[in-house]
């Protein structure tokens, strides 16, 4: 699958194509049936699929001050979108320039700069300056271009709530990992590279790989069950802390697995570590042996709920 970048040309042989066309943070049952379906219409057609998506998040450039939310990362999203069977990702930068395209200019740009035959959407999307366009607004001018546009409607969970990338934030956040793989098909992944920390872990028996959770949103703090994602296509199972590590001194943000039965050097490879079931929350405590006491015991439970829990890569 290529990655496009909105600064340059859409190539000649991808012009035409169906566009998908969201934020698809998370890309969660709601997202991959929009996705399915602009493929579903591409392929009776014959046409190219492009998935569209925004960078940085509309939130971030008119709240730059609001606290990190990500689902996925774009590297994150190029995967998942290839894996649905788009032919390309294209990257729209979210700047003041493109947020303040009126509706009109918005759609002659999917037109005239994509090359879009179709357009396909969630039934919530907005577009345009002050979110004055609709999905109504865009069939509307769409016709007039020649550009055909269609709307999926919101997908229900089993239980018949709305699936929203709002709502996976909010589970997580409050340590729910099961709704969250289950609204999103597979496990919340951070994905990062592996840095050098204070190794203390190894001092007492737990080496970690440490990852810098950048943009991604802040789970709740505590110990979970975790899987990581090697390069090479390995899984290993694990244990993780994430949070401020409140029993050393000074407090550092981090996400720390422990891979069981796992030795090698991963300094500076990029892994992915799903967050599989929480634990407990952080805790302080009163010396290294009660840390370590409990460290085993979260081990433990560990390696008993990923037994139990198939693996998805």
């Amino acid at each position: 699958m290529r990655r496009l970048d909105s600064g340059a040309p859409v190539p000649a042989d991808l012009r035409g194509a169906i566009v998908a066309l969201g934020n698809f943070d998370g890309f969660h049952l709601g997202h991959q049936a929009v996705v399915a379906r602009a493929i579903a219409r591409a392929r009776a057609e014959s046409r190219p699929v492009i998935v569209a998506t925004f960078d940085p998040h509309p939130v971030r450039l008119f709240r730059p001050d609001a606290p990190p939310f990500r689902l996925t990362s774009l590297d994150q999203r190029e995967v998942l979108f290839a894996a649905a069977g788009a032919d390309a990702m294209l990257m729209f930068h979210f700047n003041h320039a493109l947020a303040a395209k009126s509706p009109e200019e918005f759609a002659a740009m999917l037109v005239d700069e994509v090359g879009a035959a179709g357009v396909v959407t969630g039934q919530d999307f907005t577009f345009g300056k002050n979110k004055g366009g609709d999905v109504s607004s865009l069939a509307r001018l769409g016709a007039a271009l020649g550009l055909i546009s269609e709307a999926v409607a919101p997908v229900a969970d089993s239980e018949g709530g709305v699936v929203s990338s709002s709502r996976i934030r909010d589970a997580l956040k409050s340590g729910d990992c099961a709704t969250a793989t289950a609204l999103m098909t597979r496990p919340f992944a951070i994905q990062g590279i592996v840095q050098h920390g204070d190794k203390l872990g190894r001092t007492i028996g737990y080496p970690t790989a440490n990852v810098d959770m950048g943009k991604y949103l802040r789970p709740a703090y505590g110990i979970y069950a975790v899987r990581g994602l090697l390069p090479d296509g390995r899984i290993l199972d694990g244990a993780a802390n994430l949070g401020i590590r409140p029993t050393f001194d000074p407090p550092k943000e981090l996400l720390e697995p422990y891979f069981f039965d796992f030795s090698e050097n991963l300094y500076g490879q990029c892994i992915s570590v799903q967050l599989i079931a929480y634990l407990r929350p952080e805790a302080k405590f009163d010396g290294l042996d009660a840390l370590v006491a409990q460290m085993d015991a979260d081990c433990d439970r560990a390696r008993q709920i990923l037994a139990a829990t198939p693996r998805v890569a």
